[in-house]
Protein backbone atom coordinates (compact mmCIF):
# COMPACT_ATOMS: atom_id res chain seq x y z
CA UNK A 1 0.00 0.00 0.00
CA UNK A 2 2.94 2.09 1.36
CA UNK A 3 4.89 1.90 -2.62
CA UNK A 4 0.99 2.66 -4.40
CA UNK A 5 1.10 5.41 -2.21
CA UNK A 6 4.67 6.44 -2.71
CA UNK A 7 3.96 6.23 -6.83
CA UNK A 8 0.66 8.14 -6.34
CA UNK A 9 2.61 10.91 -5.19
CA UNK A 10 5.90 10.58 -7.75
CA UNK A 11 3.40 10.68 -10.15
CA UNK A 12 1.56 14.21 -8.96
CA UNK A 13 5.20 15.54 -8.34
CA UNK A 14 5.65 14.74 -11.95
CA UNK A 15 2.83 16.57 -12.93
CA UNK A 16 3.85 19.48 -10.80
CA UNK A 17 6.87 19.73 -12.97
CA UNK A 18 5.52 20.20 -16.16
CA UNK A 19 3.28 22.94 -14.92
CA UNK A 20 6.15 24.81 -12.99
CA UNK A 21 7.25 24.40 -16.90
CA UNK A 22 4.37 26.20 -17.81
CA UNK A 23 4.92 28.93 -15.50
CA UNK A 24 8.30 29.60 -16.19
CA UNK A 25 7.74 29.81 -19.74
CA UNK A 26 5.05 32.58 -19.68
CA UNK A 27 6.75 34.48 -17.55
CA UNK A 28 8.65 36.14 -20.51
CA UNK A 29 6.33 37.19 -23.70
CA UNK A 30 9.67 36.92 -25.92
CA UNK A 31 9.92 33.29 -25.08
CA UNK A 32 6.39 32.37 -25.53
CA UNK A 33 7.06 33.97 -29.41
CA UNK A 34 10.50 32.40 -29.78
CA UNK A 35 10.01 28.94 -28.38
CA UNK A 36 6.63 28.80 -30.60
CA UNK A 37 8.51 29.46 -34.07
CA UNK A 38 10.08 25.36 -34.47
CA UNK A 39 6.61 24.16 -33.24
CA UNK A 40 4.73 26.22 -35.87
CA UNK A 41 6.89 25.01 -38.52
CA UNK A 42 6.47 21.63 -37.42
CA UNK A 43 2.66 21.71 -36.79
CA UNK A 44 1.78 23.00 -40.21
CA UNK A 45 3.72 19.96 -41.78
CA UNK A 46 1.98 17.64 -39.30
CA UNK A 47 -1.54 19.11 -39.93
CA UNK A 48 -1.53 18.01 -43.97
CA UNK A 49 -0.76 14.96 -43.03
CA UNK A 50 -3.56 14.30 -40.32
CA UNK A 51 -5.94 15.82 -42.91
CA UNK A 52 -5.04 13.34 -45.55
CA UNK A 53 -5.43 10.50 -42.76
CA UNK A 54 -8.84 12.08 -41.38
CA UNK A 55 -10.18 11.94 -44.84
CA UNK A 56 -9.32 8.77 -46.06
CA UNK A 57 -9.24 6.84 -42.80
CA UNK A 58 -12.53 4.88 -44.13
CA UNK A 59 -10.55 3.84 -47.05
CA UNK A 60 -7.38 2.84 -45.52
CA UNK A 61 -9.38 1.11 -42.95
CA UNK A 62 -11.10 -0.93 -45.01
CA UNK A 63 -7.77 -1.32 -47.07
CA UNK A 64 -6.39 -3.18 -44.18
CA UNK A 65 -9.30 -5.28 -43.53
CA UNK A 66 -9.65 -7.08 -47.01
CA UNK A 67 -9.85 -10.13 -45.55
CA UNK A 68 -13.59 -9.61 -44.23
CA UNK A 69 -14.50 -8.29 -47.52
CA UNK A 70 -16.77 -11.17 -47.89
CA UNK A 71 -17.87 -11.23 -43.86
CA UNK A 72 -21.52 -10.16 -42.88
CA UNK A 73 -22.25 -6.79 -43.12
CA UNK A 74 -22.27 -6.23 -39.37
CA UNK A 75 -19.25 -8.45 -38.35
CA UNK A 76 -17.45 -6.59 -41.63
CA UNK A 77 -17.87 -2.89 -40.24
CA UNK A 78 -17.02 -3.70 -36.49
CA UNK A 79 -13.44 -4.86 -38.19
CA UNK A 80 -13.11 -1.79 -39.98
CA UNK A 81 -13.90 0.17 -37.04
CA UNK A 82 -11.71 -1.60 -34.48
CA UNK A 83 -8.70 -1.27 -37.77
CA UNK A 84 -10.21 2.61 -38.13
CA UNK A 85 -9.53 3.05 -33.91
CA UNK A 86 -6.01 0.95 -34.14
CA UNK A 87 -4.86 3.09 -37.06
CA UNK A 88 -5.57 6.48 -35.10
CA UNK A 89 -4.10 5.10 -31.87
CA UNK A 90 -0.93 4.52 -33.88
CA UNK A 91 -1.20 7.40 -35.56
CA UNK A 92 -1.15 9.26 -32.32
CA UNK A 93 1.93 7.80 -31.20
CA UNK A 94 4.16 8.35 -33.89
CA UNK A 95 2.86 11.40 -34.33
CA UNK A 96 3.23 12.43 -31.38
CA UNK A 97 7.06 11.04 -31.06
CA UNK A 98 8.08 12.39 -34.11
CA UNK A 99 6.56 16.02 -33.57
CA UNK A 100 8.55 16.06 -30.49
CA UNK A 101 11.63 14.88 -32.32
CA UNK A 102 11.44 16.95 -35.24
CA UNK A 103 10.73 20.27 -33.06
CA UNK A 104 13.28 19.75 -30.95
CA UNK A 105 16.15 19.50 -34.23
CA UNK A 106 14.45 22.35 -35.49
CA UNK A 107 14.67 24.44 -32.17
CA UNK A 108 17.66 22.71 -30.96
CA UNK A 109 20.74 26.08 -30.14
CA UNK A 110 16.93 27.95 -28.66
CA UNK A 111 15.75 25.19 -26.59
CA UNK A 112 19.37 24.26 -25.19
CA UNK A 113 19.65 28.19 -24.43
CA UNK A 114 16.74 27.88 -22.18
CA UNK A 115 17.37 24.44 -20.62
CA UNK A 116 20.74 26.03 -19.53
CA UNK A 117 19.16 29.20 -18.27
CA UNK A 118 17.05 27.36 -16.20
CA UNK A 119 19.97 24.97 -14.52
CA UNK A 120 21.90 28.51 -14.24
CA UNK A 121 19.22 29.52 -11.86
CA UNK A 122 19.18 26.27 -9.74
CA UNK A 123 23.15 26.40 -9.32
CA UNK A 124 24.46 25.88 -12.51
CA UNK A 125 25.23 21.90 -14.84
CA UNK A 126 27.63 19.47 -12.58
CA UNK A 127 29.36 17.45 -15.44
CA UNK A 128 28.26 19.56 -18.32
CA UNK A 129 30.20 18.91 -21.68
CA UNK A 130 30.92 21.51 -23.54
CA UNK A 131 30.21 21.20 -27.11
CA UNK A 132 28.55 23.66 -29.88
CA UNK A 133 25.55 22.62 -30.43
CA UNK A 134 26.29 20.96 -34.12
CA UNK A 135 28.56 18.57 -32.12
CA UNK A 136 25.59 16.99 -30.36
CA UNK A 137 23.28 17.08 -32.90
CA UNK A 138 24.01 14.39 -34.77
CA UNK A 139 24.00 11.98 -31.46
CA UNK A 140 20.86 13.59 -30.99
CA UNK A 141 19.22 12.78 -34.13
CA UNK A 142 20.37 9.07 -33.34
CA UNK A 143 18.95 8.79 -30.37
CA UNK A 144 15.34 10.48 -31.54
CA UNK A 145 15.35 7.98 -34.68
CA UNK A 146 15.66 4.86 -31.81
CA UNK A 147 13.13 5.95 -29.87
CA UNK A 148 11.00 6.53 -32.76
CA UNK A 149 11.84 2.60 -33.82
CA UNK A 150 10.81 1.70 -30.38
CA UNK A 151 7.09 3.44 -30.70
CA UNK A 152 6.34 2.16 -34.11
CA UNK A 153 7.74 -1.53 -32.66
CA UNK A 154 5.42 -0.98 -29.67
CA UNK A 155 2.57 0.55 -31.95
CA UNK A 156 2.67 -2.97 -33.71
CA UNK A 157 0.43 -4.99 -31.43
CA UNK A 158 -1.39 -2.04 -29.98
CA UNK A 159 -2.73 -1.67 -33.35
CA UNK A 160 -3.48 -5.59 -33.30
CA UNK A 161 -5.42 -5.51 -30.03
CA UNK A 162 -7.12 -2.53 -31.56
CA UNK A 163 -9.50 -5.40 -33.76
CA UNK A 164 -10.45 -6.77 -30.34
CA UNK A 165 -14.37 -4.98 -29.55
CA UNK A 166 -14.40 -2.35 -26.32
CA UNK A 167 -11.21 -3.62 -25.73
CA UNK A 168 -9.76 -2.06 -28.50
CA UNK A 169 -11.49 1.33 -27.60
CA UNK A 170 -11.25 1.28 -24.21
CA UNK A 171 -7.62 -0.57 -22.76
CA UNK A 172 -5.61 0.42 -25.85
CA UNK A 173 -5.68 4.62 -25.68
CA UNK A 174 -4.50 4.05 -21.93
CA UNK A 175 -1.60 1.87 -22.96
CA UNK A 176 -0.90 3.74 -25.58
CA UNK A 177 -1.11 7.01 -23.26
CA UNK A 178 1.39 5.03 -20.78
CA UNK A 179 3.73 3.78 -23.80
CA UNK A 180 3.85 7.43 -25.66
CA UNK A 181 4.57 8.85 -22.16
CA UNK A 182 7.51 7.31 -21.34
CA UNK A 183 9.10 7.74 -24.79
CA UNK A 184 8.01 11.36 -24.74
CA UNK A 185 9.78 11.73 -21.24
CA UNK A 186 13.17 10.30 -22.75
CA UNK A 187 12.86 12.20 -25.78
CA UNK A 188 12.09 15.47 -24.16
CA UNK A 189 15.38 14.74 -21.25
CA UNK A 190 17.39 14.84 -24.48
CA UNK A 191 18.49 17.92 -23.81
CA UNK A 192 19.77 18.29 -20.02
CA UNK A 193 20.94 14.62 -20.22
CA UNK A 194 23.28 15.63 -23.50
CA UNK A 195 24.65 18.81 -22.12
CA UNK A 196 26.09 16.15 -19.40
CA UNK A 197 27.29 13.89 -21.76
CA UNK A 198 24.68 10.88 -21.17
CA UNK A 199 23.25 9.36 -24.14
CA UNK A 200 19.66 7.69 -24.44
CA UNK A 201 20.84 4.42 -22.80
CA UNK A 202 21.60 6.84 -19.39
CA UNK A 203 18.55 8.44 -19.59
CA UNK A 204 16.54 4.98 -19.85
CA UNK A 205 18.41 3.58 -16.95
CA UNK A 206 18.11 6.61 -14.56
CA UNK A 207 14.44 7.61 -15.18
CA UNK A 208 13.25 3.58 -14.60
CA UNK A 209 14.32 3.98 -11.62
CA UNK A 210 12.00 7.20 -11.71
CA UNK A 211 9.23 5.18 -13.63
CA UNK A 212 6.24 7.03 -11.80
CA UNK A 213 7.59 10.67 -12.12
CA UNK A 214 8.84 10.22 -15.38
CA UNK A 215 5.06 9.03 -16.71
CA UNK A 216 3.48 11.70 -14.30
CA UNK A 217 5.44 14.33 -16.63
CA UNK A 218 5.60 12.39 -20.04
CA UNK A 219 1.69 11.26 -20.00
CA UNK A 220 0.03 14.62 -19.51
CA UNK A 221 2.59 15.87 -22.20
CA UNK A 222 1.83 13.42 -24.78
CA UNK A 223 -1.80 14.20 -24.35
CA UNK A 224 -1.86 17.90 -24.70
CA UNK A 225 0.45 17.43 -27.25
CA UNK A 226 -2.40 15.32 -29.31
CA UNK A 227 -4.30 18.64 -29.43
CA UNK A 228 -2.76 20.79 -32.82
CA UNK A 229 -2.91 24.14 -31.65
CA UNK A 230 -1.79 23.80 -28.21
CA UNK A 231 0.75 21.53 -28.88
CA UNK A 232 2.66 24.55 -30.64
CA UNK A 233 3.33 26.17 -26.73
CA UNK A 234 3.64 22.88 -24.86
CA UNK A 235 7.10 21.69 -25.88
CA UNK A 236 9.38 25.03 -25.28
CA UNK A 237 7.36 24.56 -21.88
CA UNK A 238 7.45 20.79 -21.47
CA UNK A 239 11.66 21.29 -22.08
CA UNK A 240 11.53 23.30 -18.55
CA UNK A 241 9.84 21.08 -17.36
CA UNK A 242 11.77 18.17 -18.53
CA UNK A 243 15.53 20.43 -16.95
CA UNK A 244 13.85 19.77 -13.64
CA UNK A 245 12.80 16.65 -14.17
CA UNK A 246 16.36 15.43 -14.67
CA UNK A 247 17.67 17.52 -11.91
CA UNK A 248 15.21 15.72 -9.69
CA UNK A 249 16.29 12.64 -10.90
CA UNK A 250 20.20 13.04 -10.58
CA UNK A 251 19.67 14.34 -6.93
CA UNK A 252 20.17 18.44 -7.41
CA UNK A 253 17.87 21.20 -6.31
CA UNK A 254 14.65 22.28 -8.56
CA UNK A 255 14.52 25.15 -6.40
CA UNK A 256 15.50 28.57 -7.15
CA UNK A 257 18.08 30.40 -4.21
CA UNK A 258 15.73 32.85 -2.38
CA UNK A 259 17.76 35.98 -3.89
CA UNK A 260 18.03 34.24 -7.32
CA UNK A 261 16.44 36.27 -10.16
CA UNK A 262 13.86 34.60 -12.65
CA UNK A 263 16.16 33.71 -15.68
CA UNK A 264 13.70 32.90 -17.88
CA UNK A 265 11.97 35.60 -17.18
CA UNK A 266 14.34 38.40 -18.51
Amino acid sequence: MGQVKSAGSEFLTGLRLLGRGFARYGRSPRLLLLGAIPAVITCALFAVGWVFLLGYIDEIASAVTWFADDWPAGWRRLVEFGAGAGILVVAALISVLTFTAITLLIGDPFYEAISEKIEDGLGGTPGVVDLPWYRTLWPSIVDSVRLIAVGIALAIPLFLLGFVPIVGQTVVPVLNAIVGGWLIALELTGIPFNRRGLRLSDRRKILRGHRPLALGFGIPVFLVLLVPVVAIIVVPAAVIGATLLTRRVLGLSIEEPASAPHTVAR
